[in-house]
């Protein structure tokens, strides 16, 4: 099982990215198209949180992904959800809380985190996002990177997921 690294289409204009100081997107990562989806045997969806749910680039791309829904493509596949935030009150279980009503359109199979990441979720002596739900961050303006304990849960996160989506493949469907 290999993965792939895609990101969604960027739907804001580049004079407003530049007046909001957004940091250039990596030109290393291709963007994804809706019908690409099909071919995944799971999906780990990122995102920075808006206000609370998931940023209005990546709700566009699941809106252009109705003709999926439609035939219901996507149906039985495994997905996890991770996410960053601005702060504290930036909405880390309220921006995954809201995405899992797109992944239950689709029919996927929501697959939290939990507590697997054992120990690890119940720090207290440093800042770390996330929650049962998926993998966190707070990024603050911007300028504040993952610590090795969010990214310990996020790689955590990657693998506990794999791991589904591999035995969920290898398992014939019963009529």
């Amino acid at each position: 099982m290999t993965s792939l690294i895609q990101q969604v289409p960027e739907t804001i204009s580049n004079v407003i990215l530049q007046k909001m100081k957004a940091p250039a997107k990596a030109d290393d990562v291709p963007e994804i198209r809706p019908e690409q989806l099909i071919d995944a045997d799971g999906f780990l969806f990122g995102f920075p949180s808006r206000f609370g749910v998931m940023a209005a680039q990546f709700k566009a791309f699941f809106d252009a992904t109705s003709e999926l829904w439609e035939r219901q493509a996507l149906a039985g596949k495994p997905a996890g959800i991770f996410w960053s935030t601005g702060f504290h009150g930036g909405g880390q279980e309220l921006t995954a809380l809201t995405a899992v009503t797109q992944l239950a359109h689709h029919g996927m199979i929501f697959v939290p985190l939990g507590y697997t990441f054992g120990s690890g979720m119940f720090e207290m002596n440093e800042v770390k996002g996330g929650s049962s739900y998926g993998a966190g961050t707070y990024a603050a303006d911007g300028s504040r990177e993952p610590t090795e304990l969010e990214l310990q849960q996020a790689f955590h996160q990657g693998k506990y997921v794999a791991e589904i989506a591999k035995k969920l493949k290898n398992k014939p469907l019963s009529a």
